[in-house]
């Protein structure tokens, strides 16, 4: 194990860390606050993993919150598997919102992928959520050029061939080494609003240190799209019909891993408890860029939707 320590201001190791089976999968939950605190659930997007968080959840926490969040399968410290899907994804997210509490309704808040997940989740399950905050992650209806996989409408018999050929030539993979520099650096490309500080910070707790250099914790196999039919507006058209609060964030700077989502696009889904914030000048990751506005966003939010129901 690797005692190289970065620190960035602001950031906050978990409080708790520990595994969840998850129907054979191992799940890595990471946990901030008090453990007497009413639970408030966080689910990351894609090639991320909870302690992107580090920052954001802190401020939760503070407010009275005992903030949780898992990496999802093939990402962070959770286990690699045979199948990635946001079926296989949306089993997972059930068997965490079972074992933190399966009687009352949980707040969650969800960005990019883990976003479009919990709208889709909310909408199969409403009774499991008291409110769903959704961080730059409503799908568009129009393609964007880094999701393409995600546009699939049939698994055609290439399709499927080419993914298992894909599965085959990864199946021993290591993702390539290289320095906290040089990992940051490789970050930086799709992450370019996000400061070097932070960059490196993510890859010593983001990352594992071998002889040879570090990696991140990302199985090599994983791409865009999984193995299975998804397209964005199905996320999107189940938008209205969501009964508990709903709060969508958009921002106006695009990003190699946003959707790209227009505020136009969205809004004649919001649903009846529903709302639209855009935020100006901000990228994809918002809640790392503005921690304290974005949190201070989602609180109020929240206790007011949690108010409404006590």
């Amino acid at each position: 194990m690797s005692t190289t320590s970065v620190t960035y201001p602001g950031a906050v190791t978990p409080a708790r860390q520990y595994r969840l089976d998850a129907d054979g999968v191992g799940l890595a939950v990471h946990e901030w606050g008090d453990e007497s605190d009413p639970p408030l659930v966080l689910v990351h997007g894609g090639f991320d993993f909870a302690r992107t968080y580090d920052c954001f959840a802190p401020l939760l926490a503070a407010a009275g919150y005992r903030v949780i969040g898992w990496d999802q399968r093939g990402h962070g410290d959770s286990d690699h598997a045979a199948l990635y899907s946001f079926d296989a994804d949306l089993r997972d997210a059930v068997a965490v919102l079972d074992h933190i509490d399966a009687r009352r309704p949980l707040p969650v808040i969800g960005h990019s992928k883990g976003g479009a997940l919990m709208i889709q989740l909310a909408d199969a399950m409403p009774a499991r959520f008291s409110a769903v905050v959704n961080l730059d992650g409503i799908p568009s209806k129009r393609p964007f050029p880094d999701v393409a996989e995600r546009e699939r409408t049939k698994m055609l018999a290439a399709e499927v061939a080419g993914w298992l050929d894909h599965r085959r030539s990864t199946a021993v993979a290591r993702r390539k080494p290289g320095t906290i520099s040089e990992l940051a650096a490789r970050r930086g490309r799709i992450n370019p609003r996000l400061s070097r500080e932070w960059l490196e910070y993510l890859v010593v707790v983001g990352a594992t240190e071998s002889d040879d250099g570090w990696r991140w914790k990302l199985d090599p196999t994983m791409r865009f799209g999984g193995f299975g039919p998804w397209r964005p507006e199905w996320a999107l058209a189940r938008l209205p019909g969501l009964g508990m609060p709903f709060l969508g964030v958009l921002v106006t700077e695009l990003e190699e891993m946003g959707w790209g989502t227009l505020p136009h696009e969205v809004e004649p889904f919001i649903p009846v408890n529903g709302r639209l914030e855009v935020i100006e000048g901000a990228g994809h990751f918002v809640h790392i860029e503005r921690p304290t506005e974005i949190a201070d966003m989602v609180l109020e939010f929240i206790g007011d939707a949690l108010g409404a129901h006590r």
